[in-house]
């Protein structure tokens, strides 16, 4: 597209790109932007060095005027949109990137990349932090997807309401809180459980915590009280009949003087089976798979279009569209907000914004208006080239995880329902 484009002389002109969903995939009631910050660096630093070139050229690609241009690459527009950990519906103007056509075109791919990835599993883990209801949550996936996907993932699942993460990188690269416990095979390289957790109790202290169903669950925890004392941190089941089970643990390590042992649990949970453990006595979960894989919905489903451009003669912006069965969207650049009541949400508003060159407050303050409050959702977030650094690197995700504490106190209780159903919040357009 940018060799034909370079050709027809059209690869220079300005243009709006959008990022939207046309529905929450699983029948979810609301998603939860993720991956913003990550965009945006990549976004800064998007580059085509020598070998990709080399590779380019030497395979025919494209012609020696695309390869120029992309030697020179280095994207000068802007990005606006909704700041990560908000919330989104079905048509939100998540971002717009506004630039060349070339220069915007090219970022389709690592743009969508890195948004319907960290979108899926914040939205997953959004509601498994629903379903815990306060209790707190571990990311423990990093086994179950790429190498690079799994420090994203767990990126995600802290801004959505995660309290940690097993993948150390994550913690290096994000400043996520991160933890881990033994795993089975620790305890079968003993000779004895006994020799295992007394090993793992003097390297780690009283306060950690044991692995309990590798054999027998009720000997393993009179083991571990007995090794530990009642000081014992908390114990970890993998495996059995969970909601039966933890009741069992509960009762032992009480009858035992370890009323403060807390007992984790992991072994394939996601929302619906920490939802069922609701009134087990269960004080923190660890999950894997479920939320690394967005639950069953392991992309947003987000499309990236080209909304408008500007005219030839008086330079004045033109709003495109598809007008394709089933794909019909609407032209024109666009802002969002979210009309609440007393603080709770009613409504997304998508409003067509004639002048694209006009820039939105980074972080603007909602308006009051006679049915209630208007609070903005699009933010500029990056401006010729350079991205916002309150919404890049740790400070960046630290930012987004408040953010996202906050607006999703604005939802209707409705809207953490696990069944399948329609959005919380109708979209409207003005």
């Amino acid at each position: 597209m940018i060799e034909a484009a370079l050709r027809s002389g059209r690869a220079h002109r300005r243009c709006v790109f959008e990022v939207f969903g046309r529905r929450l995939p699983g029948g979810r009631r609301f998603g939860v932007v993720a991956g913003t910050g990550r965009v945006l660096e990549a976004i800064a630093d998007f580059r085509f060095g020598t070998p990709e070139l080399d590779w380019l050229s030497d395979h025919r690609v494209v012609d020696d005027a695309t390869l120029a241009y992309l030697a020179d690459f280095r994207f000068t527009g802007s990005v606006h949109g909704y700041r990560e950990g908000e919330l989104y519906f079905p048509n939100s103007p998540l971002l717009t990137v506004t630039g060349t056509f070339a220069e915007a075109v090219v970022l389709e791919t690592v743009v969508l990349s890195i948004l319907n990835h960290d979108t899926a599993v914040a939205t997953a883990a959004a509601r498994m932090v629903a379903a815990a209801e306060g209790r707190p949550l571990a990311e423990m996936g990093s086994r179950r997807t790429g190498e690079e996907a799994a420090v994203a993932a767990a990126r995600a699942a802290y801004i959505a309401g995660f309290s940690a993460t097993s993948n150390l990188e994550a913690g290096r690269r994000w400043g996520i809180p991160t933890m881990g416990t033994a795993a089975h095979s620790f305890t079968l390289l003993h000779d004895t459980e006994e020799e295992a957790f007394r090993a793992q109790v003097d390297s780690l202290g009283t306060g950690t915590t044991l692995l309990v169903d590798t054999y027998d669950v009720r000997a393993a925890i009179e083991t571990a009280v007995r090794v530990a004392g009642p000081e014992l941190g908390a114990v970890r089941l993998d495996s059995g009949d969970l909601p039966s089970l933890v009741r069992e643990v509960r009762e032992q390590l009480d009858a035992l003087g370890a009323t403060g042992t807390r007992i984790t649990v992991t072994n394939d949970l996601d929302e619906h089976t920490i939802a069922a453990l609701r009134g087990a006595p269960v004080d923190s979960f660890g999950v894997g798979t479920s939320v690394v894989t967005g639950s069953g919905s392991p992309a947003a489903g987000f499309v990236y279009k080209l909304v408008a451009h500007r005219g030839d003669a008086d330079e004045a912006w033109m709003p495109v569209a598809k007008k394709s069965i089933d794909k019909v969207s609407l032209g024109g650049a666009k802002r969002g907000e979210r009309l609440l009541l007393h603080g709770r949400a009613l409504a997304e508003h998508v409003v067509v914004d004639d002048d694209r060159d006009g820039e939105p407050e980074a972080e603007a303050t909602v308006v009051e208006t006679h049915g209630g409050t208007v609070r903005p959702l699009t933010a500029t977030l990056l401006r010729d080239g350079e991205a916002d650094v309150r919404y890049t690197g740790p400070e960046g995700v630290r930012r987004a995880r408040e953010h996202h504490a906050a607006v999703i106190a604005e939802l209707p209780p409705e809207a953490f329902r696990l069944a399948r159903g329609e959005p919380v919040l109708p979209t409207v357009f003005r």
